[in-house]
C-alpha cells in the first residue's frame, strides 16, 4: 500500500470526512457538508466507481427513450466542486485506526486517513438462487442497463419481423419481468408502451403478437402502496394485455 498522497498531506491540518459511495445518499451528504462547512473547517473526499450519481426513479423513462440518459445522471465533479472525487472503491476499512484502503480503476491501492466516515455504498441487484438467472437475466440499476434493455427489446422486434418461423417469433416477442415492485412494474410498463409504439414500423407485427409477463412471489404487486391501488394497477396492466402472475416463483 502506497504512502499518503499530496492531498492527504495538504489536508492534514483539517478534519477529513470520507464519503464512501457517490449515489443519492453519498452525493447529497457531501453536497450539504460542502454548503455548511467553510473550506478551512474540513476536507471532503467522495469515493465511487462511477463519476456520476444516477437518479434511478427515472431509469424506466430513459430505457423507453422518453428521457435522454444525460438527464438521469448528475456529474459528481460538477456538483461537488469543493470535494475531492476519487474513481474506484474502498476495499478495506479500519475504523479503529481511521484508515481506509482505496483501489483506483488503474494503479496500485493506497491509503486514506479520515476523521469521520459516511458509509453509503448503495446496493446491488439480487439474482436469487434461481438457476440460469445470473447468466441470462438483465438488471435494471444503471443507465447502461436501461439503454441495453431498450435496444434488446427493439432487437427482438427486428428478429420477429424478419422470420416466418412462428416458434422463433413467439420467443422473440415474449418479455418476462421478475419482481412486481416499483422498478419492475414501471420498467415493464414503459418498455411495453415503447414497443407498442415501435410496432408501427414493423410490417406484419401487431401488439397482439407480443406477450409481456411479470412474475411476483408474493400475493400482490407494488407493496409500497395500498392494496386497493395495487389491485387497480393489476387491472390496468391486464387491460393492456400484460399478464400478472402472483404467488409465483421461477
Amino acid at each position: 500500500m502506497a504512502a499518503l498522497g499530496t492531498f492527504e498531506r495538504m489536508a492534514a491540518n483539517r478534519p477529513h470526512i470520507l464519503v464512501i459511495g457517490g449515489g443519492y445518499v453519498g452525493m447529497y451528504a457531501a453536497l450539504r457538508l460542502q454548503r455548511r462547512l467553510r473550506p478551512d473547517e474540513a476536507s471532503i473526499t467522495v469515493v465511487d466507481p462511477q463519476s456520476y450519481m444516477t437518479y434511478q426513479p427515472f431509469l424506466p423513462e430513459a430505457g423507453a427513450g422518453n428521457l435522454e440518459p444525460r438527464h438521469v445522471v448528475v456529474p459528481l465533479r460538477k456538483v461537488l466542486r469543493r470535494c475531492r472525487v476519487l474513481g474506484g472503491r474502498i476495499s478495506q476499512l479500519d475504523h479503529a485506526r481511521r484508515t481506509a484502503v482505496f483501489e483506483p480503476h488503474e494503479g496500485a491501492p493506497y491509503g486514506l486517513t479520515y476523521d469521520e466516515v459516511i458509509l453509503a455504498p448503495g446496493s446491488i441487484a439480487r439474482t436469487l438462487p434461481i438457476p440460469g438467472l445470473r447468466e441470462v437475466g438483465i438488471g435494471f440499476k444503471t443507465v447502461a442497463e436501461a439503454i441495453y434493455l431498450r435496444n434488446h427489446v427493439l432487437s427482438k422486434l427486428e428478429i420477429a419481423a424478419s422470420t416466418d418461423d412462428q416458434k422463433i417469433r413467439r420467443r422473440a416477442l415474449t418479455f418476462l419481468f421478475i419482481g412486481g415492485g416499483y422498478a419492475g412494474i414501471e420498467a415493464m410498463a414503459e418498455l411495453e408502451d415503447m414497443a407498442r409504439d415501435a410496432l408501427r414500423y414493423y410490417e406484419g407485427l401487431s401488439p397482439r403478437d407480443m406477450r409481456w409477463v411479470v412474475v411476483e412471489a408474493s400475493d400482490r404487486i407494488l407493496p409500497e402502496v395500498s392494496r386497493e391501488m395495487s389491485g387497480y394497477t393489476i387491472d390496468v396492466l391486464e387491460r393492456r394485455g400484460i399478464e400478472v402472475k402472483l404467488n409465483t416463483r421461477l
